[in-house]
């Protein structure tokens, strides 16, 4: 869904819906002059088929001229509602109801956010019981969900927020800073944990933490000069373990997937390369995806191989992998009964071909000279056949 003359698209993400339908939530900034509203907010379904969104939304919402243009948005992982951060009115909470045929979008204050100016970074917990805003002005606060509780109010946690994200288990957030720096803190507490250690001409951009369940990395991209590369944190004890030069140019966004199997980089001219976590090595590459301009969002699908993608220029596209499929639940049954049957005809075989050693001759035979042994000869005359008897 290309960039429309009507408007173009500041940000995005999937809606993960039951039986593993998902929509896409794309914010449009309106620029025509008879628009009644500034700036709207869409809801698009997803085909699988044909790996494309529907060409009409199916909910609509105008945000008030007073908001301001969407900034970012972060949808929870329940998928019943997400936030949406605007430049002059805070954050508001949207609420999804109904189905796909008769889909309604109501819109609630979310009262600690309610005048806090604009928020770059959003984001809930994988567990969703947290949510976090940082703003422009370097503010950071973590709430309880959905009771709104506040854990951490940290006024001057960055200079400007860059970009931040949960670890798996919800016990970390990590965050980076326009100046360079990165932090970690405890989400349980609000207690800063500490301060990522960098070279002097080293930047810290983006993080994204590891979500296999298995490898408990931080993955951030990092300036060097000219020289972008994406190093890797281990997390028990915040050591910068190594690096590797992977997109090849600065980036503007960096996504992993629901599964933690592959990591994704945007770049600030369009281009957008996906790479396997467990090697570390690029299995697809878009170049000129959003030719010439900056992806604002890269996310992907959570439950096909599939990236959304926006700029403001070309707007939002969802892009079809070329990666190696997965195995699907029933293929995996199929594989199993395969197997299981396979083995039932081996051994019926084995039984019918291989009477001597199913009927156990030999072992008969081996028990009758045992018995014969045992009870002596009976045809002999022998009286102490049995050993002398005791009158």
């Amino acid at each position: 869904m290309e960039g429309e003359a009507g408007g173009s698209v500041s940000c995005g993400s999937w809606i993960r819906r039951p039986e593993n339908v998902n929509w896409v939530v794309l914010a449009r900034i309106m620029t025509r002059p008879t628009s009644s509203s500034s700036s709207v907010i869409e809801i698009f379904s997803f085909d699988p088929n044909t790996t494309s969104l529907s060409s009409s939304p199916l909910a609509r919402h105008e945000l008030e001229e007073s908001d301001g243009d969407p900034i970012t948005i972060a949808v929870h992982p329940s998928g019943d509602c997400f936030v949406c951060s605007t430049t002059n009115g805070g954050c508001k909470l949207f609420e999804l109801y109904g189905q796909e045929t008769h889909l309604q979008l109501s819109t609630k204050e979310l009262p600690p956010l309610l005048d806090a100016g604009p928020q770059k970074c959003l984001a809930f917990s994988v567990d969703g019981s947290r949510f976090a805003a940082g703003g422009v002005d370097g503010r950071l606060r973590i709430l309880e969900w959905p009771t709104l509780r506040i854990i951490v109010d940290e006024v001057r946690a960055h200079k400007s927020f860059q970009d931040m994200d949960f670890s798996l288990d919800s016990e970390f957030l990590a965050s980076t800073s326009t100046d360079g720096s990165a932090r970690i803190w405890k989400t349980e507490d609000g207690v800063p944990l500490m301060t990522l250690a960098r070279n002097s001409d080293e930047k810290i951009e983006l993080c994204r933490f590891s979500k296999d369940g298995t490898k408990p990395f931080l993955f951030c991209t990092v300036q060097r000069g000219d020289k972008a590369v994406t190093a890797v944190y281990d997390i028990s004890t915040w050591n910068k373990i190594g690096h590797k030069r992977l997109l090849g140019k600065p980036a503007s966004v960096m996504s992993v997937s629901l599964d933690g199997k592959y990591l994704a980089l945007g770049s600030k001219d369009g281009d957008i390369c996906v790479v396997e976590v467990k090697k570390m090595e690029i299995s697809h590459w878009n170049k000129r995806l959003h030719l010439g301009t900056s992806i604002a969002s890269l996310e992907f699908c959570p439950s096909q191989r599939v990236v959304l993608t926006t700029s403001s220029q070309w707007g939002g596209m969802v892009t079809k992998l070329n990666v190696p499929a997965d195995w699907k639940e029933w293929q995996i049954y199929l594989l199993l009964l395969g197997l299981f049957l396979a083995s039932a005809v081996v051994f019926y075989i084995f039984f019918e071909k291989s009477d001597s050693f199913w009927n156990f001759p030999i072992v008969r035979e081996q028990t009758r000279r045992n018995i014969d042994s045992f009870l002596g000869d009976a045809q002999s005359d022998d009286p102490n056949v049995f050993g002398p008897l005791d009158m």
